[in-house]
C-alpha cells in the first residue's frame, strides 16, 4: 500500500530529510552478532586482480541523484567488487515500465526499487516466484547474508513480511519502522485554547464534545468574533480523516478496510450496531457546527491554510498522524507549539487506536531474478545484507559519513529512552547542490524502531529539530490502545488466483462504506431509515466473498 505526499514527509522527517554527500565509509560492527563487516566475510572485497562481477539492475532514480555516479553505488562496487548497469526510471510511470520488462522477458538481474514510489506486490511476487523468475534468497541468505538471516531468526513479523506461504522469501520488502506512522489516527487540540478556557485535555467522546462547543461558542483566540473552527481535517490521505479517531471509541476502525479479527475469524465492522453508533455520535457534532464542513471534502493545501490562518488562530483541534501536515513546524511558526496531541477517547464501547505496521508493506523492494549468475546473485546478496547493519544502512539511505552525518558528540541525546545515540545529521547549508552520494527511498532497507532511536534528536520538543521526538512522544498515548487481534492486511499473502478479485471487491466496499459514511454524518442520508438498507448494500458488494478471501490468506499467513 501507498501513502500520499503528507504521510511520505512525516517518514522522511523520521531519517532526517534525506541528506547527500561524500566520504570515505568505514568498517562498523554489526549489534546482532558483533562481527565487523570483514570479519562476517560479507564486506571484504575480492582480491585486486579480479575481473569485476557485472550486475544488470533496474532501479528508480530519485530526483537529484545519478545511480552510475553516485557515493553510495560507487562504495559499494568497491567493497563487493562490483559494476554495476542500471536500467534507470523516474518514478513516474516506474510501476508500468518494470512490469512491461518482465512481460517481454528482457528483464535485468535485479531489481531495485524505491519502496514508497512502487514495489512489487505480494501477488507480483508469488506469480514470479513461482513462475521461477524471482529467485528464491533462502540458501543465499543463509549462505552470504547474516545479519538478514539474524532479523528473520529474531524478528518474526519481518519473516511474515519477507516470507510466502509455500516457506520461500522471493524478494525482501523495504522494512522502515516509522515509530509515530504506526498510530496514525491521532487528533491534536489548541493547548492555549484549553488553558484559557480553563478546559481539562478531554479523556471520553462526551469531554470532546463539550470542549469542541466552548471552542466554537466562547471565542476563545479572544478577536470577538465567532470565526473559530472547533474541529478539522482533510480527505487527502490517510491519518488526516476524523471518521476513524471517533469511531475507536465504538468500534474499531482500521481506517483501510474497516477489518476486524476476532478468535482468528475475519470481520467487517462496518455493518455492526457500534459503528452505526459511532456515526451518530460523530452525526451530533456535525449538526451541532462543530466539524468544519470541509473535513469531509478538503485537501491538504486547504487544510493548512486553516491551521496558518493570516488574521487570527481559528483551529481548536485537528486531526492529522502529525502536526506539520496543519501547521509549518518551521523555526519561528506561529501555531505549532500550540498543539499538542488528545489520547484515545474512551466512548461506550472502548478505547481503542488504530495500529499498522508504520508504512511496512509485504512485497518486495528488491528481488533477483533467473538472468543472475552465481556471481551476480552472491554480490547481491551481501550487498543488501551490508545494508542490513546500521552503518550500511545509513550510508545508503542518508548518505555517506562525514558531510551527511558523523558520529554524535557525548553530550548529544538519542531519540530513544536508554539508547546509546550512533547518528547525529549534518544539516545541509543554504545554497548547496545534492551530493549524490546515498540512494535516498531505493536504499530502505532494514529501519526497525531501534535504528531510528539512535540518532540524535534535540530534547525540546517544540524546536524542528526536536519534531520526531514530539511525534514519539505523542505516539506513546496510542501505544497499547490497538485491540490484541488485529487483521494484517499489510501483511497477508493472498492467493494471486484470487489477488484481481479481492483487489476489485476491496476497492468496492471501501469506497461504499466510506461514501454511506459521509451521508449518514452530513444527514443526505437517515441513520435510522437507511441502515438497513446500507447493510443490505454491503451484503449486494460481495462482502461475505471478501471476507472469505481474507480468511483464507490470513489461515495461510498465519501458519
Amino acid at each position: 500500500m501507498k501513502r500520499k505526499i503528507s504521510a511520505l514527509f512525516a517518514v522522511v522527517i523520521i531519517i532526517g530529510m534525506v541528506l547527500s554527500a561524500c566520504s570515505k565509509s568505514k568498517e562498523s560492527s554489526d549489534p546482532t552478532t558483533g562481527a565487523s563487516a570483514s570479519q562476517q566475510g560479507n564486506g571484504t572485497a575480492a582480491s585486486a586482480s579480479a575481473e569485476p562481477v557485472e550486475i544488470d539492475v533496474f532501479a528508480v532514480q530519485e530526483n537529484g541523484i545519478d545511480l552510475p555516479t553516485n557515493g553510495f553505488t560507487k562504495l559499494l562496487e568497491e567493497k563487493f567488487n562490483a559494476k554495476f548497469k542500471f536500467q534507470t526510471v523516474p518514478s513516474d510511470g516506474a510501476k508500468e515500465k518494470r512490469q512491461i520488462s518482465l512481460a517481454s522477458g528482457d528483464y535485468p538481474d535485479a531489481y531495485i526499487l524505491t519502496a514508497y514510489i512502487d514495489q512489487f506486490s505480494q501477488a507480483d511476487v508469488l506469480k514470479y516466484g513461482q513462475q521461477g523468475v524471482f529467485v528464491p534468497l533462502n540458501d543465499l541468505i543463509d549462505k552470504y547474508a547474516p545479519n538478514i538471516k539474524a532479523v528473520i531468526k529474531k524478528d518474526p513479523t519481518f519473516k511474515a513480511f519477507n516470507t510466502a506461504p509455500d516457506g520461500s522469501i522471493y524478494g525482501l520488502a523495504a522494512y522502515a519502522e516509522c515509530y509515530h506512522c504506526s498510530y496514525p489516527n491521532k487528533m491534536w487540540v489548541n493547548t492555549k485554547w484549553l488553558k484559557k478556557l480553563n478546559i481539562e485535555m478531554p479523556t471520553t467522546t462526551e469531554q470532546f464534545k463539550k470542549m469542541l462547543q466552548a471552542f466554537k461558542n466562547d471565542d476563545p483566540n479572544g478577536n470577538g468574533k465567532k470565526d473559530e473552527l472547533a474541529l478539522s481535517g482533510s480527505t487527502e490521505d490517510y491519518g488526516v480523516r476524523l471518521i476513524p479517531y471517533f469511531m475507536n471509541g465504538f468500534i474499531y476502525d482500521d481506517d483501510r478496510n474497516y477489518l476486524n479479527l476476532t478468535n482468528g475469524k475475519v470481520d467487517t465492522a462496518a455493518n455492526k450496531p457500534e459503528w452505526k453508533e459511532g456515526l451518530t455520535f460523530i452525526k451530533s457534532l456535525y449538526d451541532e457546527g462543530l466539524i468544519d464542513p470541509g473535513a469531509f471534502t478538503q485537501n491538504a493545501e486547504a487544510y493548512k491554510k486553516i491551521g496558518e490562518n493570516a488574521d487570527a488562530q481559528i483551529l481548536g483541534a485537528a486531526a492529522g498522524m502529525h502536526p506539520a501536515i496543519f501547521v509549518n513546524i518551521d523555526a519561528g511558526n506561529k501555531f505549532s507549539a500550540d498543539y499538542d496531541a488528545v489520547p484515545p477517547l474512551a466512548g461506550p464501547h472502548g478505547s481503542f487506536a488504530t495500529h499498522d505496521a508504520g508504512g511496512i508493506s509485504a512485497g518486495a523492494k528488491f528481488v533477483i531474478t533467473n538472468k543472475a549468475s552465481e556471481e551476480a546473485r552472491i554480490a547481491l546478496i551481501k550487498m543488501v545484507d551490508y545494508m542490513y547493519t546500521p552503518e550500511g544502512q545509513t550510508n545508503s539511505a542518508s548518505g555517506l559519513e562525514g558531510v551527511t552525518w558523523r558520529k554524535p558528540n557525548p553530550d548529544e541525546k538519542a531519540l530513544g529512552k536508554d539508547v546509546e545515540a550512533k547518528f547525529a545529521y549534518i544539516p545541509a547549508k543554504d545554497g548547496d547542490a545534492p551530493s549524490n552520494s546515498g540512494w535516498s527511498g531505493m536504499g530502505h532497507f532494514y529501519m526497525p524502531k531501534e535504528y531510528y532511536d539512535s540518532f540524535v534528536s534535540a530534547t525540546d520538543i517544540y524546536t524542528p529539530e526536536g519534531y520526531v521526538r514530539r511525534l514519539n512522544e505523542a505516539t506513546d498515548l496510542y501505544l497499547g490502545h490497538e485491540p490484541k487481534e488485529l487483521f494484517p492486511l499489510w501483511a497477508v499473502w493472498i492467493d494471486p488466483k484470487e489477488a484481481d478479485e479481492a483487489s476489485i471487491l476491496q476497492t468496492n466496499i471501501k469506497n461504499y462504506v466510506e461514501q454511506n459514511a459521509l451521508q449518514f454524518i452530513t444527514g443526505s442520508k437517515d441513520l435510522n431509515k437507511d441502515w438497513d438498507s446500507y447493510v443490505k448494500g454491503l451484503e449486494d458488494l460481495n462482502v461475505g466473498r471478501y471476507l472469505e478471501i481474507l480468511q483464507k490468506a490470513y489461515d495461510a499467513t498465519s501458519k
